[in-house]
């Protein structure tokens, strides 16, 4: 993912060079729409390249790119994935061809 590949490129920079990580995000609710986009494959290359960036000196988004992370992994072992049965499909359009 793209952090796990940021993180090894980072861990090998020199540590005097880099700046001190902010341990608050004043952006929390805007970095969580791209994390969110970036683990769903959604993310444009505008907001992949903001991530990286951001990945770069914010200790709070770094932990919740981990725990979003974590969540879906844990939601996408869960989740049973079934065909739903034709009568069900034939039901739900009639349905919604009555309504339109």
């Amino acid at each position: 993912m793209l952090l796990d590949m940021h993180s090894s490129a980072s861990a090998s920079e020199n540590s005097e060079t880099r700046k001190p990580q902010k341990q608050y995000c004043e952006h929390h609710a805007e970095c969580l729409k791209k994390i969110q986009a970036v683990l769903d494959g959604e993310a444009s290359e505008a907001e992949k390249d903001h991530f990286r960036e951001n990945m770069d000196d914010c200790l709070h988004c770094i932990k919740m790119y981990h725990l979003e992370k974590c969540v879906k992994e844990a939601l996408q072992a869960k989740v049973d994935k079934r065909l739903c049965p034709d009568n069900l499909v034939q039901a739900i359009k009639t349905k919604l061809n009555i309504i339109s």
